[in-house]
């Protein structure tokens, strides 16, 4: 992609067996114009239909126009004031419980160790499981995931097989879940505590559409599959080369850990920023186009699919300076304004849990470098890595073979 941005510039064109022609843009005032023009002309629900499979027909990642903003709204109140506050409490808590668990004393894989922990999270504050480690959707899960976002080449296969195979695949792999899925949520509108708890599950539970009525069963089943996907792979990512920069850089490492002992936030928010901004959740977003439109200064025709790269504008030079090396104290000062950092996508389709990933990404780095002496085993494993699929299967980097030494402080 940085070769055909060096090639061709700003906008480029490419086309894709079964996607046709997507138009990528990478400038600040093009991705603006994608992100804040109208949505019934640039339909982000059309351009994810390839997450259907998975996510499910009612997935606010497939709806456009009033069907759209109206699922949204159910979306937010999980993701605002005090749910959001009970959320960090319990992130929080896993993380310290969780890490406390890793191995001394010998090597510790950093991803799969940050792969549970994050579901963990989804697990407590999402599905509102309590024995989270030991409930049987806990290993359904796990089978699907590793199955599909653990192993690019088989998600991959999956979403673009012809129809009949793709439903057979995806019922296959999503039987163990969805039984599950829909005797928790069963389970879940019959509790006598519903009205208390702050988990996802319970507020949808609780929400009402514009009518007065409660979603449905498939509803919510559709959206706690997105809030999965979404929250889980992407932040165990990032979180693994979160933890992976900060030990290659000792100085950040130092400044890190005397700001957690401190009790300030200001570095371990920057660090938490440079990472997304290398590694954002979102590498790339997509509008399809309703009408012709002049965007970024090339007028396109109707059906092309506008593609913003969130990777290529993160690497802008003239916004940040000296772009490929990871140095978090260039956001503690000045930079770019407000579409220079969109990891999380922007406009109406900005990722509601953004805060929410942010939050846990905090508490888990919090809780590591706080609390332990952590290096890694080999200064040369950054080299080694592989793959995981982001939301929107875009293949993402990951340092999956890092290994640390990790002792209490």
């Amino acid at each position: 992609m940085e070769r055909s941005a060096a090639r061709y510039g700003d906008t480029f064109t490419l086309r894709l067996a079964g996607e046709g022609t997507w138009v990528m843009v990478s400038h600040p005032d093009a991705v603006k114009q994608v992100f804040t023009g109208p949505p019934e002309l640039l339909q982000a629900g059309e351009a994810n239909r390839i997450l259907l499979p998975v996510v499910g027909a009612n997935s606010v990642l497939l709806l456009d126009g009033n069907a759209h903003r109206e699922q949204r709204q159910l979306l937010v109140p999980p993701f605002r004031g005090t749910h959001l506050r009970s959320y960090a409490d319990t992130m929080t808590a896993i993380a310290e419980t969780e890490i406390a668990r890793w191995p001394r004393g010998e090597p510790v894989q950093v991803h799969p160790r940050i792969q549970a922990l994050t579901l963990e999270v989804i697990l407590r504050a999402v599905f509102g499981l309590s024995d989270g480690a030991h409930h049987p959707l806990r290993a359904e899960l796990v089978r699907m995931l590793t199955t599909t976002v653990g192993t690019p080449g088989r998600l991959l296969l999956l979403v673009l097989s012809p129809q009949r195979i793709r439903s057979a695949l995806t019922r296959k792999l999503l039987s163990g879940v969805d039984r599950l899925l829909y005797a928790e949520i069963g389970d879940r509108r019959r509790a006598d505590d519903l009205d208390e708890r702050t988990d996802v599950l319970s507020v949808l539970l609780r929400a009402r559409n514009a009518d007065g009525q409660p979603l449905s069963d498939v509803e919510i089943r559709d959206e706690l599959m997105t809030l999965l996907l979404a929250g889980h792979e992407s932040t165990a990512t990032a979180l693994a080369s979160a933890v992976e920069w900060v030990v290659r850089h000792p100085d950040v490492q130092s400044r890190l850990i005397e700001e957690i002992q401190a009790g300030r936030h200001e570095f371990i928010d920057a660090v938490v920023k440079e990472t997304l901004r290398l590694r954002p959740v979102f590498s790339l977003v997509a509008r399809r186009l309703k009408a012709p439109m002049e965007i970024g200064g090339a007028p396109l025709p109707a059906g092309v699919t506008v593609v913003p790269s969130i990777y290529l504008m993160h690497r802008r030079p003239e916004i940040y300076p000296d772009p490929q090396r990871f140095r978090p104290e260039r956001f503690l000062e000045e930079h770019g304004g407000m579409y220079a950092w969109i990891p999380y996508g922007g406009g109406v389709r900005r990722c509601l849990g953004a805060t929410f990933a942010q939050g846990e990404m905090r508490a888990v780095l919090a809780a590591l470098f706080g609390g332990y002496r952590v290096r890694p085993v080999d200064e040369n494993a950054e080299r080694d890595r592989g793959a995981t699929v982001a939301l929107g299967l875009r293949p993402v980097p990951v340092p999956r073979r890092l290994q640390l030494w990790i002792e209490p402080r």
